[in-house]
């Protein structure tokens, strides 16, 4: 049984939905271009399996890593300020959106957010279109290193506000603690179908 991401590996890049491999199960990861999703996705692995940029936008493809036994960890490009060719970035909205509503083998996805910047119009967006369409989901506030001590529990409050969510159900995490990724770990497994 599945229960870890120790052996996941980069699979494949894909710009059209379509052309996507069928998996057993698969989970998603969403967010705004540099929110620190690849960075997540290395966290919840323990180790590098995905390229991570200092540079806005540089996710431009669907990326499919392999979790083991049929699961996929797909990791979308980020949506809101991007650099790249115009054709591409006009392109992501509908990428991103065929991929999540064509999928019948996806299970979740993660809204990743900036837990300091806290949410944008974009992620409310966001989180109103997987709502409408029925996709279960997930919030995780990550880079929550980058919020003083001092300011973390009102911070996590005022973020789970506006998901209308406890602050408990809201995945405060920081990519450089392993022991704030667990539960987020746990969730997607559990999504997944590899943990009862």
């Amino acid at each position: 049984m599945l229960n870890s991401f120790s052996k996941c590996r980069y699979l494949a890049s894909e710009t059209k939905p379509e052309r996507v491999m069928a998996s057993a199960s698969e989970v998603a990861f969403v967010g705004r271009s540099n929110v620190g999703k690849s960075s997540l996705i290395n966290a919840l692995c323990g180790r590098v399996v995905a390229y991570v940029s200092g540079t806005p936008g540089r996710t431009r493809s669907i990326n499919v890593f392999d979790a083991g036994q049929g699961c996929f960890l797909v990791d979308l490009p980020g949506y809101g300020f991007a650099r790249g060719p115009v054709d591409e970035v006009l392109n992501w909205g509908p990428m991103i959106e065929t991929y999540l509503s064509s999928r019948v083998s996806l299970k979740m996805a993660v809204l990743v957010i900036d837990a300091k910047v806290g949410p944008t119009p974009l992620d409310a967006q966001m989180a109103l279109w997987l709502s409408s369409h029925r996709i279960d989901f997930c919030v995780a506030a990550s880079k929550t290193d980058k919020v003083k001590p001092s300011e973390s529990f009102a911070q996590r409050k005022t973020v789970a506000s506006f998901f209308e969510m406890p602050p408990e159900e809201l995945f405060w995490i920081s990519s450089k603690n392993q022991k704030s990724v667990a539960p987020l770990r746990a969730e997607i497994l559990r999504a997944l179908g590899a943990l009862g």
